[in-house]
């Protein structure tokens, strides 16, 4: 009866650790589509510093500012999914970060992307 015990006990820490690498994998795939959203923003912001001066003027800037909505509803979607994951599992010797910091980076990223396209209008590059 001890050896089946032990087992269980054994497969539960198993379990535990499972559990915990889940948590910290999902961390990983957050910050990683924030790099993916971070990037489209750059693709957005050089698409404007390149052909900001062509003409019609709009054209580039609408182009930039669709990559930086792309941007934002990465940010937006990566939280959503990381917070979603995260509220199904339970941590046990990991600390993983909280989901309510989570949605409040995709926050902050989105709102200096929307700042940034607003910026890109304002800005007049053919000086």
């Amino acid at each position: 009866m001890n050896d089946a015990q032990d087992r269980n006990e054994l497969a539960e820490d198993r379990t535990d650790w499972a559990e915990d690498r889940t948590l910290m994998a999902n961390e990983r795939t957050f910050a990683g589509w924030m790099r993916t959203g971070l990037a489209a923003v750059g693709i957005g912001l050089g698409f404007n510093a390149l052909f900001g001066k062509l003409d019609p003027v709009w054209v580039a800037k609408g182009i930039a500012t669709i990559f930086i909505a792309i941007g934002v509803f990465v940010f937006w979607s990566a939280q959503r999914n990381a917070s979603a994951v995260q509220s199904r599992m339970d941590s046990h010797d990991a600390a993983p970060i909280r989901t309510s910091n989570m949605k409040l980076i995709a926050a902050a990223m989105a709102f200096a992307s929307a700042c940034l396209a607003v910026g890109i209008w304002a800005i007049d590059l053919r000086s």
